[in-house]
Protein backbone atom coordinates (compact mmCIF):
# COMPACT_ATOMS: atom_id res chain seq x y z
CA UNK A 1 0.00 0.00 0.00
CA UNK A 2 1.31 3.47 -0.88
CA UNK A 3 2.30 5.47 2.17
CA UNK A 4 0.31 8.61 2.92
CA UNK A 5 1.96 12.01 2.66
CA UNK A 6 1.77 12.28 6.44
CA UNK A 7 3.74 9.05 6.78
CA UNK A 8 6.25 10.23 4.18
CA UNK A 9 6.69 13.51 6.03
CA UNK A 10 7.25 11.76 9.36
CA UNK A 11 9.87 9.60 7.71
CA UNK A 12 11.58 12.59 6.05
CA UNK A 13 11.78 14.56 9.29
CA UNK A 14 13.41 11.63 11.08
CA UNK A 15 15.75 10.90 8.15
CA UNK A 16 16.90 14.52 7.93
CA UNK A 17 17.80 14.52 11.63
CA UNK A 18 19.79 11.31 11.25
CA UNK A 19 21.63 12.76 8.25
CA UNK A 20 22.42 15.81 10.36
CA UNK A 21 23.87 13.51 13.02
CA UNK A 22 26.28 12.17 10.39
CA UNK A 23 27.26 15.62 9.12
CA UNK A 24 27.88 17.39 12.42
CA UNK A 25 31.01 15.47 13.56
CA UNK A 26 32.74 16.85 10.44
CA UNK A 27 31.58 20.42 11.07
CA UNK A 28 34.32 22.93 12.02
CA UNK A 29 36.87 20.13 11.87
CA UNK A 30 39.35 18.75 9.39
CA UNK A 31 37.46 17.57 6.33
CA UNK A 32 38.92 16.74 2.93
CA UNK A 33 37.35 18.49 -0.05
CA UNK A 34 37.14 17.11 -3.58
CA UNK A 35 36.01 18.95 -6.69
CA UNK A 36 33.33 17.42 -8.88
CA UNK A 37 33.37 17.65 -12.66
CA UNK A 38 31.34 20.88 -12.55
CA UNK A 39 33.87 22.46 -10.17
CA UNK A 40 31.61 22.36 -7.10
CA UNK A 41 33.02 20.98 -3.83
CA UNK A 42 32.03 17.76 -2.12
CA UNK A 43 33.17 16.29 1.20
CA UNK A 44 33.05 12.96 2.97
CA UNK A 45 30.17 14.38 5.02
CA UNK A 46 28.05 14.99 1.89
CA UNK A 47 28.66 11.46 0.67
CA UNK A 48 28.11 9.73 4.01
CA UNK A 49 24.86 11.58 4.67
CA UNK A 50 23.46 10.78 1.23
CA UNK A 51 24.39 7.12 1.54
CA UNK A 52 22.46 6.89 4.79
CA UNK A 53 19.45 8.70 3.34
CA UNK A 54 19.37 6.35 0.36
CA UNK A 55 19.63 3.28 2.58
CA UNK A 56 16.71 4.48 4.70
CA UNK A 57 14.56 5.16 1.65
CA UNK A 58 15.32 1.75 0.14
CA UNK A 59 14.37 0.10 3.44
CA UNK A 60 11.10 1.99 3.90
CA UNK A 61 9.98 2.79 0.34
CA UNK A 62 11.62 0.24 -1.99
CA UNK A 63 9.33 1.10 -4.92
CA UNK A 64 10.15 4.83 -4.87
CA UNK A 65 12.75 6.43 -7.12
CA UNK A 66 15.63 8.40 -5.59
CA UNK A 67 17.64 11.28 -7.00
CA UNK A 68 20.55 12.71 -5.03
CA UNK A 69 23.20 15.31 -5.74
CA UNK A 70 26.12 13.00 -5.02
CA UNK A 71 25.02 9.58 -6.31
CA UNK A 72 22.58 10.26 -9.12
CA UNK A 73 19.30 8.52 -9.87
CA UNK A 74 17.83 5.17 -8.87
CA UNK A 75 14.61 4.33 -10.74
CA UNK A 76 11.40 3.27 -9.05
CA UNK A 77 7.94 1.96 -9.92
CA UNK A 78 5.63 3.84 -7.54
CA UNK A 79 5.42 7.17 -9.38
CA UNK A 80 7.05 8.96 -6.44
CA UNK A 81 10.64 10.20 -6.28
CA UNK A 82 12.72 11.27 -3.28
CA UNK A 83 15.13 14.11 -4.07
CA UNK A 84 18.11 14.63 -1.77
CA UNK A 85 20.72 17.27 -1.10
CA UNK A 86 22.73 15.97 1.88
CA UNK A 87 24.44 19.34 2.43
CA UNK A 88 22.98 22.35 0.67
CA UNK A 89 25.62 25.02 1.20
CA UNK A 90 28.75 22.87 1.15
CA UNK A 91 30.90 26.00 0.74
CA UNK A 92 29.48 27.40 3.99
CA UNK A 93 29.92 24.02 5.70
CA UNK A 94 33.58 23.86 4.61
CA UNK A 95 34.28 27.24 6.20
CA UNK A 96 32.55 26.43 9.47
CA UNK A 97 29.57 28.70 8.75
CA UNK A 98 26.28 27.28 10.11
CA UNK A 99 24.00 28.31 7.20
CA UNK A 100 23.87 24.90 5.49
CA UNK A 101 21.11 22.34 5.46
CA UNK A 102 19.98 18.81 4.76
CA UNK A 103 17.26 18.98 2.10
CA UNK A 104 14.70 16.26 1.38
CA UNK A 105 11.87 16.57 -1.10
CA UNK A 106 9.25 14.13 -2.36
CA UNK A 107 7.97 14.56 -5.91
CA UNK A 108 4.67 13.21 -7.21
CA UNK A 109 3.30 13.93 -10.70
CA UNK A 110 6.06 16.49 -11.20
CA UNK A 111 5.14 18.48 -8.09
CA UNK A 112 6.90 18.83 -4.75
CA UNK A 113 4.48 17.38 -2.20
CA UNK A 114 6.74 16.92 0.85
CA UNK A 115 9.65 19.07 1.93
CA UNK A 116 12.13 19.19 4.80
CA UNK A 117 14.96 21.65 5.34
CA UNK A 118 17.08 20.91 8.41
CA UNK A 119 19.94 23.18 9.50
CA UNK A 120 21.78 20.94 11.98
CA UNK A 121 24.36 23.49 13.13
CA UNK A 122 21.50 25.80 14.14
CA UNK A 123 19.17 23.09 15.39
CA UNK A 124 16.46 24.51 13.14
CA UNK A 125 14.00 22.67 10.89
CA UNK A 126 11.11 23.54 8.57
CA UNK A 127 8.88 20.79 7.17
CA UNK A 128 5.63 20.47 5.24
CA UNK A 129 3.40 18.12 3.27
CA UNK A 130 0.71 19.12 0.81
CA UNK A 131 -2.50 20.00 2.63
CA UNK A 132 -0.97 19.68 6.12
CA UNK A 133 0.60 23.06 6.72
CA UNK A 134 4.19 24.11 7.21
CA UNK A 135 5.89 23.64 10.56
CA UNK A 136 8.96 25.26 12.09
CA UNK A 137 11.23 24.11 14.90
CA UNK A 138 13.23 27.29 15.69
CA UNK A 139 16.89 27.24 16.63
CA UNK A 140 17.19 25.83 20.14
CA UNK A 141 13.50 24.90 20.17
CA UNK A 142 11.88 21.52 20.64
CA UNK A 143 8.17 22.00 19.95
CA UNK A 144 7.17 22.76 16.35
CA UNK A 145 5.05 25.82 15.65
CA UNK A 146 3.01 26.64 12.57
CA UNK A 147 5.14 28.47 9.99
CA UNK A 148 3.73 31.41 8.05
CA UNK A 149 5.21 33.77 5.52
CA UNK A 150 5.30 37.45 6.47
CA UNK A 151 2.55 39.92 5.68
CA UNK A 152 5.17 42.45 4.57
CA UNK A 153 5.23 44.47 1.38
CA UNK A 154 5.49 46.27 -0.92
CA UNK A 155 8.97 45.39 -2.17
CA UNK A 156 10.22 48.85 -1.25
CA UNK A 157 9.61 47.93 2.41
CA UNK A 158 10.89 44.36 2.17
CA UNK A 159 13.95 42.24 2.90
CA UNK A 160 15.21 40.21 -0.06
CA UNK A 161 17.82 37.47 0.40
CA UNK A 162 20.07 36.51 -2.51
CA UNK A 163 22.78 33.99 -3.24
CA UNK A 164 26.35 34.99 -4.05
CA UNK A 165 27.23 37.64 -6.60
CA UNK A 166 29.24 34.95 -8.39
CA UNK A 167 26.06 33.11 -9.40
CA UNK A 168 24.45 36.26 -10.80
CA UNK A 169 27.65 37.00 -12.72
CA UNK A 170 27.98 33.43 -14.01
CA UNK A 171 24.39 33.48 -15.32
CA UNK A 172 24.74 36.99 -16.87
CA UNK A 173 22.17 38.39 -14.44
CA UNK A 174 24.13 41.08 -12.61
CA UNK A 175 21.83 43.76 -14.08
CA UNK A 176 18.83 41.92 -12.62
CA UNK A 177 20.56 41.86 -9.24
CA UNK A 178 21.14 45.60 -9.43
CA UNK A 179 17.48 46.28 -10.20
CA UNK A 180 16.39 44.04 -7.34
CA UNK A 181 18.71 45.82 -4.91
CA UNK A 182 17.31 49.19 -5.95
CA UNK A 183 13.72 48.01 -5.64
CA UNK A 184 14.00 46.38 -2.20
CA UNK A 185 14.43 48.16 1.10
CA UNK A 186 17.00 45.64 2.36
CA UNK A 187 19.09 42.99 0.61
CA UNK A 188 21.30 40.41 2.31
CA UNK A 189 23.43 37.53 1.05
CA UNK A 190 22.32 34.72 3.35
CA UNK A 191 22.32 32.30 0.45
CA UNK A 192 21.56 28.67 -0.29
CA UNK A 193 18.66 27.03 1.54
CA UNK A 194 18.78 29.41 4.51
CA UNK A 195 17.31 32.30 2.53
CA UNK A 196 14.29 30.24 1.47
CA UNK A 197 13.81 29.02 5.05
CA UNK A 198 13.74 32.65 6.17
CA UNK A 199 10.90 33.38 3.74
CA UNK A 200 8.90 30.31 4.80
CA UNK A 201 9.15 31.39 8.44
CA UNK A 202 8.28 35.06 7.91
CA UNK A 203 11.75 36.54 8.47
CA UNK A 204 12.26 37.76 4.90
CA UNK A 205 9.84 38.62 2.11
CA UNK A 206 11.74 37.03 -0.78
CA UNK A 207 14.75 34.85 -1.61
CA UNK A 208 16.15 34.88 -5.15
CA UNK A 209 18.57 32.35 -6.66
CA UNK A 210 19.83 32.68 -10.26
CA UNK A 211 21.20 29.12 -10.47
CA UNK A 212 19.52 26.13 -8.85
CA UNK A 213 19.34 22.37 -9.38
CA UNK A 214 16.43 20.04 -8.77
CA UNK A 215 17.88 18.90 -5.43
CA UNK A 216 18.17 22.55 -4.35
CA UNK A 217 14.54 23.25 -5.27
CA UNK A 218 12.87 20.03 -4.20
CA UNK A 219 11.61 20.87 -0.67
CA UNK A 220 10.56 24.44 -1.27
CA UNK A 221 7.38 24.12 -3.31
CA UNK A 222 5.72 22.26 -0.44
CA UNK A 223 7.31 24.43 2.25
CA UNK A 224 6.43 27.81 0.74
CA UNK A 225 2.98 26.86 -0.49
CA UNK A 226 1.95 25.42 2.87
CA UNK A 227 3.37 28.49 4.65
CA UNK A 228 1.13 30.70 2.51
CA UNK A 229 3.75 31.89 0.04
CA UNK A 230 5.09 30.98 -3.40
CA UNK A 231 8.01 29.08 -4.86
CA UNK A 232 8.52 29.68 -8.59
CA UNK A 233 11.14 29.90 -11.27
CA UNK A 234 12.19 33.30 -12.66
CA UNK A 235 9.27 33.16 -15.10
CA UNK A 236 6.82 32.92 -12.22
CA UNK A 237 5.91 29.27 -12.82
CA UNK A 238 5.33 27.21 -9.65
CA UNK A 239 7.79 24.35 -10.18
CA UNK A 240 10.72 22.49 -8.68
CA UNK A 241 12.14 21.86 -12.15
CA UNK A 242 13.40 25.37 -12.90
CA UNK A 243 17.07 26.21 -13.29
CA UNK A 244 16.56 29.16 -10.91
CA UNK A 245 14.22 29.87 -8.01
CA UNK A 246 12.27 32.51 -6.13
CA UNK A 247 10.59 32.16 -2.74
CA UNK A 248 8.21 34.94 -1.71
CA UNK A 249 5.46 35.72 0.74
CA UNK A 250 3.14 36.06 -2.27
CA UNK A 251 2.59 39.78 -1.75
CA UNK A 252 5.84 40.80 -3.44
CA UNK A 253 6.09 38.14 -6.16
CA UNK A 254 4.91 40.34 -9.02
CA UNK A 255 7.26 43.15 -7.99
CA UNK A 256 10.21 40.76 -7.71
CA UNK A 257 9.49 39.35 -11.17
CA UNK A 258 9.17 42.84 -12.61
CA UNK A 259 12.50 43.89 -11.12
CA UNK A 260 14.26 40.80 -12.45
CA UNK A 261 12.79 41.27 -15.93
CA UNK A 262 13.59 44.99 -16.00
Amino acid sequence: MTATLAECLEFAVHAARRAGDIVMPYYQGEVAVDLKTDGSPVTAADRAAERQLRARIRAHFPADAVLGEEYGEEPGTSGRRWILDPIDGTKAFMRGVPLFGVLIGLEEAGQGVVGVAYLPALGEMVYAARGQGCWWVPAGGTAPRRAHVSSGGPLADSLVVVNSYEYFDRSNRTAALGRLQQAARQQRGWGDCYGHVLVATGRAEAAVDPIMNLWDNAPFQALLTEAGGTFTDWQGHPTIHGKDGISTNGRVLDEVLAALRG
